[in-house]
């Protein structure tokens, strides 16, 4: 079961909307590297406006990818093709459904 999570907003720079969605896809490869995030989302938020939702089971996890290799790229990539700092939200997942 999650119980904490990380809703991620990313506002992309003028004429970089297709290069922040690109972005934002390939961090699938990288997340599939984290063993304590088993659930991961990179979302279209509206124009110009993506994002990444991801839930743990524990603190643990959520500070493992905190500092795991999709939050490394999201640094290396920030000032290249975000209009702002990203937004980090930490959340507390209340429910889930998740098959297995």
């Amino acid at each position: 079961m999650v119980h904490v999570g990380l809703l991620v907003h990313l506002r992309a720079k003028p004429g970089k909307e297709v290069d922040v969605a690109r972005f934002v896809e390939s961090g699938l490869a990288l997340a599939n590297q984290e063993p304590a995030t088993p659930i991961w989302f990179a979302l279209r938020l509206g124009p110009g406006m993506f994002g990444f939702f991801t839930a743990f089971a524990d603190e643990a996890g959520r500070k493992a990818h905190l500092a795991g290799p999709v939050a490394a790229a999201l640094t290396a990539q920030a000032s290249e093709l975000l209009a702002e700092t990203p937004r980090i939200e930490p959340v507390e997942v209340l429910a889930a459904k998740v098959m297995s």
